[in-house]
């Protein structure tokens, strides 16, 4: 998927688990399939799941990035009233392996991309719930890092700029320059509030149509409060999307903002991802298709 990705195999995790965590060396090495574009994810036993950056930095960089994500993780297992991973233990580079890489309980259930809840009202009151819990969560004085989603909307010009030119002869890239155009002048008026930071189908866990756990927790931060709101477009349909905004109360801008940030991150997928993960570029494609549906 990148040109930087470093691949990692069952007999190269299994080799680590060995030299580094021999408690664990008689459990069953499974690599998970996964639309994650970030992660590869493999599981120990039934109960532990290891996570390897796929793509290659610095040991001391990553080192640095997995212990932020371990603590955002424990600091939203906290808060969450519904399964989240929790952090275990960070490994270290070896058996061919150039970079750290952590250990997480594993939370079962059927990710959103298979079991798809877009039509379940319950679902969206679910998530409604979960969203809630983590507003409510104490900054502590934290304010948006300033790094991806979640601050100034017309920050990400370029990017969008750059998003455009590679979707011509993919999307209507016209209609999408206007739209944006639009989204970028939407003002900020709520303070930072603690956000899951990526919620889209690949991060969310399904059981009976309702929401078993939330995947991906190391973003846990302070950010826009209309960010998580990019689930309503990733995720559901009219009717529950609904449901999800009367049951956290949004206001007409707090809801258009989400809007925005749901589209600055479909208009990235769906042309970089289009060769390499299908999956990621159709979801893009949806979001943009609800958004442009909810304009008319």
């Amino acid at each position: 998927m990148h040109d930087d990705q470093v691949d990692v195999t069952a007999e190269t995790v299994a080799a680590l688990v060995q030299e580094q965590f021999p408690q664990w060396r008689d459990k069953v090495i499974r690599p998970l399939p996964s639309t994650g574009t970030v992660n590869g994810i493999f599981r120990i036993g039934d109960g532990l799941s290891a996570r390897f950056p796929l793509r290659l930095a610095g040991v001391a960089e990553a080192w640095a990035v997995l212990e932020q994500e371990a603590r955002a993780s424990a600091e939203l297992a906290q808060v969450s009233r519904f399964p989240v991973p929790e952090p275990v233990a960070l490994g270290k580079p070896g058996a061919g392996y150039p970079m750290p890489w952590s250990v997480q309980t594993w939370v079962p259930g059927t990710v959103a991309f298979e079991a798809d809840p877009g039509g379940s009202d319950a679902f969206a009151e679910d998530l409604a719930a979960f969203i809630a819990d983590l507003r409510k969560a104490d900054t502590r004085g934290r304010l948006f890092r300033g790094e991806g989603r979640g601050g100034v909307l017309a920050h990400h010009d370029d990017w969008m700029a750059e998003c455009f030119e590679e979707s011509e002869g993919l999307l209507d890239v016209p209609r999408l320059r206007h739209l944006w155009s639009h989204f970028r002048q939407l003002p900020r008026r709520g303070a930072d509030v603690m956000n899951h930071g990526d919620l889209i189908p690949g991060n969310v866990l399904v059981a009976g149509g309702r929401l078993a756990g939330v995947l991906d927790t190391g973003g846990f931060g302070p950010a826009d409060p209309a960010l998580d709101l990019v689930s309503a477009w990733h995720l559901l349909e009219p009717g529950p999307r609904d449901v999800l905004r009367r049951a956290l109360g949004c206001d007409e801008l707090e809801w258009e903002r989400g809007k925005a940030w749901a589209f600055q991150q479909a208009m990235g997928v769906v042309w970089y991802y289009v060769e390499t993960n299908p999956t990621m570029s159709g979801m893009g494609r949806r979001t943009l298709d609800r958004i442009l549906e909810s304009m008319q």
